[in-house]
């Protein structure tokens, strides 16, 4: 909602002063911060003058960074907004705190270890709701590490605002690309200095409006900054809910990249001198500096309060777009159907154009796949099926929920199935050669191993992360995760073995597969057939964000948010997305 001209002197009050804790039941002071708003940039030799860290919630960064019909700023070519605030918050991050999946995993990992609750609430907490996190989890006399999610007050509004914009932007640089930086470790600038890509910005509105102070940072445009929060170290608990010691890298995407033909940064996060490949950073795929139709963007990056363009202002590049896609259609349609029970607040089309455009970067920049006739085995028909990850990480990487699977289909010239691997039902669950869910679907069940050949309708050849404990079982809670039980998503492209970053993502599970190899992998399909004449061979490679498997190991802790989760998920469309296809004659 756009704040009315009238009400620009009490907005200008409320921009001066610090967020602070206000909460009904409780409130804690709110310090100033006209004293940083009128002050130049210092130095780190005056640290000791600055105001600290600041936060504020996106809503209040609309006043100038949302659409205007009454402006050209932040606007494409041809005219199409891209504002970020229009486009973040229909985004995964916009929505971090509210995502209904997140909150009923942590609520199972609660109640997998009672006794680590408030460890579990603060550790999750602080990247699903960093900005609540960056002035502290009050609890407001309720004894409940979780009550900043519900809040009333300030604190609630900023905990379920979810990872937004004087997060990203006031990160300081100091230290990111580091381990002292991973899992939300990373320092908010003291000064409370917003950084851009664009140097000698024009200071005066933002001051005014936020008591924030633009400045010109580097570090906003390298995949370090992303690194800081995607490179998640967790600690398995023991029996008594305390951290057992070695650390487990459950979630490593900067770490992949790092370590990959895309990567611009060496081990200590600095610029390398050289390349590897492609150079190419998480914020070149994730918020792209061209519009729809491939054209750079170029465009003011603000507009002044009532909503016309400021006249001492001048087009500027680059400019990303804050689409922020990742792999998550899924949690997206469901927050987009679900918006008034999850508390969400962009309007249903924002939601539609950010699944379109996750599909698309899905369907068009995620992999590729082939498919090629093999030698005959003996009354068999033989083929091998290669999948190419196109992207700078594992494929799929991030949250261990994540698989993506192969469904291979063989017809004969009547169109009848001779062979099928991988098909699913409604639910997204695999099926055998009857029809029938497999085991492996089910909470408790047998882990599918990695497959280097599928001879069978009743095996399956599948890419995903299975966690192990500490005696080396698999397990999908998180925190017993001391390592990984099967590791054999698709390396990506250039991964090298002796890496400084290898170590802590190197495959499990693959040994003896010489097919799996970095930015590939290759499965031979045998089946039985007289002749491979007249046959029709189709291939696709599925994707989901959240597979069955660990939806019914989530489904085994019965918490009101599993439950709210469960409802929202079984009324979903759960079809996979099909990353990639491929067809032989």
């Amino acid at each position: 909602m756009r704040t009315p001209l009238s009400l620009a002197v009490p907005a200008l009050v409320s921009a001066l002063v610090s967020v602070g804790a206000a909460c009904l039941g409780g409130a804690r002071e709110l310090s100033p911060i006209a004293t940083a708003a009128g002050r130049a940039p210092q130095t780190s030799a005056q640290d000791d003058q600055a105001p600290g860290p600041g936060v504020r919630s996106a809503e209040s960064c609309s006043l100038c960074h949302a659409k205007s019909e009454f402006a050209t700023a932040m606007r494409d070519g041809s005219g199409r907004s891209v504002a970020p605030f229009d486009l973040w918050r229909s985004t995964m991050m916009a929505n971090a705190a509210r995502d209904p999946f997140w909150r009923a995993v942590m609520s199972a990992e609660i109640a997998a270890a009672p006794a680590a609750k408030e460890l579990i609430a603060h550790e999750c907490m602080k990247c699903h709701a960093p900005l609540a996190a960056q002035i502290g989890f009050a609890d407001h006399g309720t004894n409940d590490p979780l009550h900043a999610l519900e809040c009333e007050g300030e604190l609630g509004e900023l905990a379920r605002d979810g990872v937004s914009c004087t997060i990203c932007h006031g990160m300081a640089p100091d230290g990111l690309g580091t381990p002292e930086s991973f899992t939300a470790d990373y320092e908010l600038d003291r000064w409370r200095r917003l950084f851009g890509p664009h140097r000698d910005p024009v200071p005066g509105p933002m001051r005014v409006h936020s008591g924030f102070t633009p400045e010109y940072g580097e570090h906003v445009t390298q995949s370090k900054l992303c690194g800081s929060c995607h490179t998640l170290v967790t600690h398995a608990l023991d029996d008594a809910g305390q951290p057992s010691g070695t650390p487990f890298h459950e979630q490593t995407p900067y770490l992949e990249w790092r370590n990959s033909a895309f990567s611009n940064e060496g081990p200590d996060g600095q610029p390398l001198a050289e390349p590897r490949g492609f150079s190419r950073t998480c914020q070149d795929c994730h918020l792209p500096q061209h519009d729809v139709d491939g054209e750079a963007i170029v465009t003011r990056l603000a507009h002044n309060p009532p909503g016309g363009d400021f006249p001492f202002i001048e087009p500027r590049q680059p400019f990303g777009r804050h689409l922020l896609v990742g792999g998550n259609t899924l949690m997206l349609s469901i927050l987009r159907d679900n918006a008034e029970a999850l508390g969400v607040t962009a309007p249903r089309e924002a939601f539609d154009a950010t699944i379109a455009a996750t599909r698309q970067q899905l369907q068009e920049r995620a992999a590729g796949l082939s498919i090629s006739l093999a030698e005959a085995e003996g009354g068999r028909v033989a083929i091998d099926v290669t999948i190419t990850n196109r992207t700078g990480h594992k494929l799929p990487t991030g949250h261990p929920s994540r698989r993506m699977w192969l469904e291979v289909i063989a017809r004969d010239e009547n169109g009848a199935v001779v062979f099928a691997s991988g098909r699913c039902d409604a639910s997204g669950r695999i099926l055998d050669a009857n029809g029938e869910v497999l085991a492996t679907e089910l909470a408790g069940g047998p882990i599918e191993p990695h497959r280097d050949r599928v001879e069978s309708g009743d095996q399956f050849a599948s890419y995903r992360g299975v966690i192990a404990d500490r005696a080396g079982l698999p397990t999908h809670t998180l925190l017993q995760g001391a390592g990984w039980y099967i590791d054999d998503r698709i390396l990506p492209s250039g991964w090298d073995p002796e890496h400084p970053d290898a170590e802590v993502t190197r495959p499990a599970g693959v040994t003896g597969d010489d097919n799996f190899q970095p930015g590939k992998d290759s499965v031979r399909y045998s089946f039985p057939a007289t002749s491979a004449e007249g046959l029709t061979i189709e291939a696709r490679l599925l994707y989901q964000s959240v597979s069955t498997r660990w939806v019914a190991e989530v489904a085994r802790f019965e918490t009101p948010e599993v439950a709210k989760f469960l409802a929202m998920w079984e009324a979903a469309d759960r079809e996979p997305e099909v990353l990639a296809r491929a067809s032989l004659r």
